[in-house]
């Protein structure tokens, strides 16, 4: 039987998933609207370009547009959200309706990414932008058994990251957790941005790079070992590096050999990868290999609006294809408990207090039914 397969055959419903706590590291606020909002802020804010302004038909209409398997065509909807989240009252309520709706599918922690820059176009300084999403953050965890920190990202195609990234820094204890860099990445190397890297690891902070999605492993070697990334945001290129047999053994080259050995976290999005052609079918995902291979792999969302999932859906779409359990379920949670950016002893209280209990509860009550 492969590792990670359930020896009792058992696959988790996405009822029991929703109640059992979770982890999310890579999801992103403009990629994360509801379709209710986007209409509400294009009303309020005078934004006349949406493509329908009928919510299901909008739900299907970013479903659709991210489904095309290009990153580049994927990124095309992002025009509309970014669009009507260009005010202070915008930011704060989607920042909330962000933490509310990760708190109802069972999410006790979560990360989540936006690039300051994208929201000035009104007036709004950078700052403020922050501000105004970690007021949000504040206000949508309230009494939900939730904490959500902020990733600050800039742009890869642009010139700012090393502004966004004394930004992270200057909000370090009031929310801010990490730096990132996304965009299209072909094109756009990791290195482009070394000062900023630089100043962030000079500050004893936390770097987390979109790396291995849209490009290859050039891109993943350089986000390692030349701007010190902790975490790789997908990472799914690294099966590039690793050989599969004849026989059905592998051979890891020596970048897979240092990710693997030195447990660097991989920030899987398996259905956004589908839908930008980083990997087939979600049969096809590296996630199935790589957990066989012990890969410290965590499973996430990166766009629920655009992608339309939640993390619960993911978790049962990769549960039911690699036919995991509660065992790899929880081995999937505790990879990004682990992984956090959060400081040791909040991540060690969710492990023991939370996660633990809560998918030893799981197993009880599926063991009674």
């Amino acid at each position: 039987m492969p590792v990670g397969a359930d020896p009792e055959g058992f696959v988790p419903t996405l009822a029991e998933i929703r109640r059992v706590p979770k982890v999310l590291l890579h999801d992103h606020l403009d990629g994360g609207l509801r379709p209710q909002t986007v209409l509400d802020l294009a009303s309020d804010t005078g934004y006349g370009a949406l493509p329908t302004c009928e919510v299901d038909e909008l739900s299907k209409w970013f479903r659709a547009g991210a489904a095309r398997g290009d990153l580049g065509l994927y990124l095309e909807g992002f025009v509309h959200t970014v669009a009507v989240m260009q005010t202070r009252d915008a930011l704060v309520r989607v920042a909330a309706e962000c933490a509310q709706d990760l708190a109802d599918d069972g999410v006790v922690y979560a990360e989540v990414r936006f690039a300051p820059e994208l929201h000035t176009a009104q007036g709004l300084s950078e700052p403020e932008v922050v501000e105004a999403v970690l007021e949000g953050f504040r206000q949508g965890s309230e009494g939900r058994g939730i904490r959500v920190y902020a990733l600050l990202t800039a742009m890869r195609t642009a010139a700012r990251s090393l502004e966004i990234a004394e930004l992270a820094v200057r909000y370090r204890d009031l929310g801010v957790v990490g730096f990132d860099i996304a965009g299209a990445e072909k094109g756009s190397p990791p290195t482009e941005h070394l000062a900023a890297f630089q100043y962030v690891q000079r500050q004893n902070f936390h770097i987390t790079i979109h790396a291995g999605e849209g490009f290859g492993l050039p891109s993943i070697w350089e986000a390692l070992q030349i701007c010190g990334a902790d975490r790789l945001g997908h990472g799914v290129r690294i099966l590039d590096d690793i050989e599969r047999r004849p026989d059905g053994s592998v051979a890891l080259g020596r970048l897979a050999g240092y990710v693997r050995d030195r447990r660097v976290p991989l920030e899987m999005c398996p259905t956004s990868n589908v839908q930008t052609g980083a990997a087939a079918t979600l049969s096809d995902h590296p996630i199935g290999l790589l957990r066989s291979l012990y890969f410290r792999v965590t499973v996430n969302t990166d766009n629920r609006l655009m992608s339309g999932v939640t993390l619960s859906s993911e978790l049962r779409d990769v549960a039911e294809t690699f036919g995991y359990g509660w065992h790899d379920l929880e081995w999937l949670t505790l990879n990004a408990m682990k992984s956090a950016f959060a400081h040791f002893d909040e991540r060690l209280r969710l492990i023991n207090d939370v996660i633990k209990p809560g998918f030893a509860a799981a197993r009880r009550a599926a063991g009674a039914s």
